[in-house]
């Protein structure tokens, strides 16, 4: 490694010197000592002379100021004696400094003199040089080292030192193999040898080995300085002592290529072994497979005619610098096959021909198990042909006997023998039974040659079947065909039978998916499938097993969903069948009431539905006129209606009375005498109502109202010898199931007039309230709230005391339902409500 510049490093010892003048504080160099404590020697003598630095370490070829002083007043003369190249000197009245440069002894000891008062101080200084381990050589590696032996690793450091402060490590990659310090070594001592031996292993090929050096001048107050050599990479091997194994051919023929393998175990690495193959001094080139620590040579061996006799196959494996060697002996030899001939190679039938086979001379012939008399004699064989003999092959073998070894060799010909075309049942059958859809090859094939074109022709179309070509099989080619067969020499005819079969098919004309029965008449259900051979069709109800069969007579039971499946040998096909059964239409008095009742005001719908299938339409007139779409029924339309089912089976009549009711209306309520009544006088009012069912006729008197008397049918209130307590509002309500109806006249009692207002007015409400205070609160406190009845002597009829939670009182002349009365704002209602007994 080349060496790199580096910074000069200089250790110093100090001791103590006496303060420096101002001309050496100004040097140009950094060597002034720290003044400490003289030592006692120093301390004897009146005049000393010193050496800065006493001690320093230098780097080889480096450079160093000394300064040399003394304490002497006027020292005659001084000087510094060293065997070192000076570069420039300065010096004053008591000191001297000298620059040396290229300093390169491992140690010198320069001198610092002075002459004072005839006597001559000196002092003595020390200066080593170090050099760093620039060169780190580690010596070459074998260049093949076998597994199992040992080696050895050596590295050289020249020139560094000093050589105690050196350190040595020898490594495997980053492992740290061997370690050695040459501490105590002579401080003058340069340059470090360390050898170890090493005992070579697999896992070592390929491995790199390097050599570390150490310069550690820490101690002397400078730095740790390393370096390493370049690595050398260590290739093992190791070869096993058995030699290869060499399989070959005894027996080589001239011109033919032979498989050569060259086999070797226990090879360490497999991959850097060189193999030679060679057949005599030809070459060969093998490829290699390598299998672990095994090897495979392969090659293939081609023989020259110039090779023809005795010949070597080497095999030579090389690793490592060493070889193992194998070697086969090979007989090379020439062999040519037999000549097999025909008079002609194609022939009429009935025509002769004549076959001969012929070797060389060395070689006996045998043709079709006929040997020949003697070797290199041919054999002959004369034939009368026949269509027999069409593509009779000829058999022609000649014997060669090499090295001990019989060898053969054959030769083939094939005789063709021309003939008119036969059409055989094996290759054309007379009938053809095929299934439908997969893609077939329709073959009618005749014998013949040259060979026959056949065509088939149908007999009732002209349409041609395809022969010899793949495609899908339909019904449509079923039929009889005439299939013709022709060559040169000649024709054949033969008719053929083509079936096709296929899987039934259930489709909409046979198989309806809907089928609609007439109740009570007779029907079957049967569906008839497409499919050769014909299928057998069976019908079953969804979710049971009995088979449909056979006429039925329709009821509505029947309706539902059947599962129809039709089977052949060549599948079978399902499908559902939806019955509907239908029916004319019925109405009868749960569907169609004869009597119904109409409210008026709504909308008139007669309530008739009919029954049948499909759903009937149902009209309903009167008198022949059609039912109003939109009609509010009147009481006019009370009457009689009759009623039509119509659908496609027939229809259906029905008469319907209809009732119209009609909600209460109080149309009268009048009070008698109309001109008045003095106090003790009689009045009557008549409350007339129109409703249907009739209503329920009902009263509210005054509170404190007494002696009151009703009609029977509640539609009549009199009162004899009327008091102020009879003056105020009467309402009559008219109640029936489609609700209430009410009316109100107010009776005035005072002085000697009566009066009247009907629907009422505040001012002689008011005025009535004010002159009946007191006896009205008299009176009807025994009826709050409902607590009791009062039976009135006086009339037919029964008091009932009501509250707020009665019936209510509407606006004059409004109607009201009969349980949403609401009482007056002012509180309480107190009245008396008197029916019949």
């Amino acid at each position: 490694m080349s060496p790199t510049p580096r910074p000069l490093f200089v250790f110093f010892t100090r001791v103590w010197s006496p303060p420096l003048s101002l001309t050496q504080a100004h040097l140009p160099f950094a060597l002034a000592s720290t003044s400490v404590s003289p030592s006692p020697a120093v301390a004897q003598e009146p005049f000393w002379a010193d050496l800065q630095p006493r001690v320093a370490l230098v780097e080889r070829g480096g450079s160093l100021w000394l300064n040399c002083s003394t304490n002497c007043p006027r020292p005659e003369r001084g000087g510094l004696e060293t065997s070192l190249r000076r570069n420039g000197t300065q010096r004053g009245l008591r000191w001297l400094a000298r620059q040396l440069v290229d300093i390169r002894e491992p140690e010198t000891q320069p001198v610092c003199f002075f002459r004072c008062a005839r006597r001559t101080l000196q002092a003595r200084g020390l200066i080593r040089t170090f050099q760093r381990p620039d060169r780190v050589e580690l010596v070459p590696l074998p260049i093949w080292q076998p597994v199992g032996e040992n080696f050895t690793l050596s590295c050289r450091v020249p020139g560094a030192g000093p050589r105690g402060s050196l350190t040595l490590s020898l490594l495997r990659g980053e492992q740290e193999l061997i370690r050695r310090s040459f501490a105590g070594e002579p401080p003058r001592a340069r340059g470090a040898v360390l050898t170890a031996t090493v005992l070579a292993r697999r896992e070592d090929h390929g491995a790199n080995f390097s050599c570390r050096a150490e310069l550690d001048l820490r101690p002397h107050g400078l730095g740790l300085f390393e370096n390493s050599s370049f690595p050398r990479e260590l290739r093992t091997f190791a070869l096993s002592p058995d030699l290869p194994r060499l399989t070959a051919p005894r027996l080589l023929e001239v011109g033919s290529a032979r498989l050569v393998n060259c086999t070797l175990d226990g090879l360490f690495p497999a991959s850097e072994a060189g193999v030679y193959l060679a057949l005599g001094d030809q070459r060969l080139s093998p490829d290699i497979t390598l299998e672990g620590d095994a090897l495979m040579a392969t090659a293939t061996a081609t023989a020259s005619a110039e090779q023809e006799g005795a010949r070597q196959l080497v095999c030579v494996v090389t690793l490592g610098g060493e070889s193992r060697e194998t070697r086969e002996n090979v007989t090379v030899y020439s062999f040519l096959a037999p000549l097999l001939t025909l008079s002609e190679p194609s022939v009429p039938e009935g025509k002769m021909v004549t076959i001969t086979c012929a070797a060389e001379a060395r070689a006996l012939v045998t043709l079709d198990g006929v040997p020949a008399a003697v070797p290199g004699r041919p054999v002959q064989l004369q034939l009368n042909t026949t269509e027999k003999d069409d593509r009779r092959g000829f058999f022609c073998e000649a014997t060669l006997e090499v090295d001990g070894e019989t060898l053969n060799k054959n030769e083939s010909a094939e005789l063709r023998v021309l003939y008119a075309p036969r059409l055989d049942d094996s290759d054309c059958p007379r009938s053809w039974t095929w299934p439908e859809g997969p893609e077939q090859t329709l073959r009618c094939d005749a014998r013949g040659n040259p060979a026959p074109s056949v065509h088939c022709v149908r007999l009732d179309g002209g349409s041609v079947l395809a022969l010899g070509l793949l495609g899908p099989i339909t019904r449509a080619l079923s039929g009889t065909y005439r299939c013709t067969a022709t060559n040169i020499q000649g024709e054949a005819v033969k008719d053929v039978t083509l079936t096709v079969e296929y899987a039934p098919a259930l489709d909409s004309v046979g198989c309806p998916e809907r089928i609609t029965w007439l109740e009570g008449t007779e029907a079957s259900l049967s569906c008839v499938a497409h499919g050769f051979p014909l299928p057998n069709v069976s019908c079953v109800r969804s979710g049971e097993a009995q088979v449909m069969e056979g006429l039925l007579r329709v009821a509505r039971e029947h309706a539902g969903t059947y599962r129809c499946e039709a089977t052949n040998t060549q599948g079978s096909a399902a499908k559902n069948v939806a019955i509907t059964v239908e029916s004319p239409p019925q109405m009868n008095e749960s569907t169609c009431p004869s009597h119904q009742t109409w409210l008026e005001g709504e909308a008139a719908k007669l309530a008739c539905v009919a029954g049948g299938r499909p759903s009937p339409q149902v009209r309903c007139s009167r008198e022949g006129a059609p039912l109003p779409q939109q009609l509010r029924v009147s009481r006019q339309d009370a009457g009689t209606y009759r009623c039509l089912a119509i659908n496609p089976h027939g229809t259906d009549a029905r008469m319907v009375t209809v009732g119209v009711e009609y909600r209460p209306v109080v149309a009268e309520l009048a009070a008698s005498p109309p001109g008045g009544v003095r106090p003790g006088g009689n009045f009557t009012l008549t409350c007339r109502a129109e409703a249907w069912p009739p209503a329920q006729i009902s009263w509210r008197a005054p509170p404190g109202a007494l002696n009151i008397g009703l009609s029977s049918n509640n539609s009549t209130l009199s009162v004899a010898g009327a008091l102020g307590s009879h003056g105020g509002e009467y309402e009559c309500a008219a109640t029936n199931t489609h609700g209430r109806h009410s009316r109100s006249i107010t009776v005035h009692v005072a002085g000697p007039w009566l009066w009247v207002a009907v629907g009422g007015a505040a001012g002689g409400a008011a005025l009535l309230a004010a002159g009946a205070g007191l006896a009205f609160y008299m009176q009807s406190t025994a009826c709050k709230k409902g607590e009791y009845n009062v039976q009135e002597a006086e009339s037919s009829g029964e008091a009932v005391c009501l509250n707020g939670t009665g019936g209510g009182t509407g606006p004059e002349g409004g109607t009201e339902p009969a349980d949403t009365a609401e009482a007056p704002a002012g509180g309480e209602v107190f009245a008396i409500q008197l029916t019949s007994a």
